[in-house]
């Protein structure tokens, strides 16, 4: 099969980069002939090169009517499109061969894309995308307080939703998002989950724990991530056990410099290493007795969860969005139905933190349901879903 892979850019740090790059050797492999179409310039910088295809086209580099004639002229049998701001990208795409959208976040369904409300408290969306939106968007900060942003917002997120109709088919990697896109207008019929897979899997031993009680948290270090409810968690359960414990920080981002002044004014023992990668991302999962996600806006699926499965560490999270995609209660961590309560969070750490026994069988089935959710598995499903979008063009053909 002749397959179009469509991504914002040909290189990046991200987790659509991650995934791109550990698919596309993979569908190459399976003996499909892979093209790349970007939206930025073909030699963009990031760790994570995508473009390694014989035939890229880039709008940037190109323009628009002269990439997508290479696209054309090229000829796919369907095209794989991911994360895409400009959306005349995808519907030059639509006119030319079947397209399968995979949506890695919530266009088209949410205004500024966050799906939660920063007023009074930070919590989730659990709203229909529409014009009400307009009325709780400044009111319940659901994004930035610029109304010039926010219709331009609008407009975009309404120009996506319009496409639902026309992709072949709309992938997404768990039931939450599944049932997102369905309340949005996606019919069942074009509506498929693929559950993710850890890029990093781990074929080692098991670990063995480590003597101080440390709790992990990796990702970007913004306010809907939850690490100023890790911090005060972590307080309320050293004050619930009277037993020190150490929290690690991988990532950075503008919170950072709050998290840092919290942590030292509630006394908590904080480590903060900056983005991390290789083998030193692999030592900081492996010297953690567990990972916490305490994000307090719905996670699409929260891969880093699985990530950390893969090395025998298990999860402590909100339940909130895709997180119960991997995170299975009592089975491979806890979860905390008390979305955005500190307390609640340190409760189950202290816990968790306090049964070693507890921790070492979690941990068994953290890389039990790593071992399940696979590329392979992963791959089945898309590659299923990419032929029989191709299948009516062929016949017509």
């Amino acid at each position: 099969m002749r397959l179009l892979i469509a991504h914002e850019a040909p290189a990046g740090a991200g987790g659509v980069e991650s995934y791109l790059a550990a698919m596309m050797p993979a569908l190459r492999a399976r003996g499909h002939q892979l093209a790349f179409l970007c939206a930025e310039p073909r030699a963009a910088p990031g760790p994570t090169r995508l473009d390694d295809c014989a035939d890229v086209f880039s709008v940037a580099d190109q323009g628009l009517e002269a990439a997508l004639e290479g696209v054309r002229h090229w000829g796919p049998d369907v095209c794989f499109s991911h994360n895409m701001g400009p959306l005349a990208i995808d519907e030059g795409l639509l006119t030319i061969a079947p397209t399968v959208k995979m949506m890695h976040g919530y266009f088209g369904t949410c205004v500024s894309g966050l799906k939660s409300h920063a007023f009074p408290v930070m919590q989730p969306c659990a709203r229909t995308f529409g014009l009400a939106c307009l009325g709780l968007y400044l009111p319940r900060r659901c994004g930035q307080l610029r109304p010039g942003l926010m219709f331009e917002q609008f407009a975009w997120s309404k120009r996506q939703q319009r496409l639902f109709t026309r992709y072949a088919q709309v992938v997404v990697a768990s039931t939450h998002m599944a049932r997102e896109y369905a309340s949005n207008g996606v019919a069942a019929a074009r509506l498929t989950t693929a559950p993710l897979f850890t890029t990093t899997p781990w074929t080692g031993p098991a670990r063995p724990l480590p003597v101080t009680p440390t709790v992990l948290f990796l990702g970007r270090m913004t306010p809907l991530k939850g690490g100023d409810l890790l911090i005060h968690a972590v307080a309320h359960a050293m004050r619930t056990t009277g037993a020190a414990i150490e929290v690690s920080f991988g990532g950075s981002g503008p919170s950072e410099a709050a998290w840092r002044q919290l942590a030292g004014r509630l006394g908590v023992a904080a480590a903060f290493h900056g983005w991390v990668s290789g083998d030193a991302r692999v030592q900081l999962l492996r010297s953690a007795s567990v990972l916490a996600v305490p994000s307090v806006w719905p996670e699409p699926f929260g891969l880093v969860g699985l990530e950390a499965a893969a090395h025998g560490v298990p999860a402590v999270a909100f339940e909130a969005g895709g997180i119960g995609e991997w995170l299975h209660d009592g089975v491979n961590g806890r979860m905390v139905r008390e979305v955005g309560r500190a307390e609640a969070l340190g409760g189950t750490l202290a816990r968790l933190l306090s049964a070693p026994e507890e921790l070492a069988r979690l941990g068994s089935g953290a890389r039990g349901v790593a071992a399940e959710m696979t590329i392979a598995a992963h791959l089945g499903i898309v590659e299923t879903v990419l032929h029989q979008a191709a299948a009516p063009a062929r016949t017509v053909a």
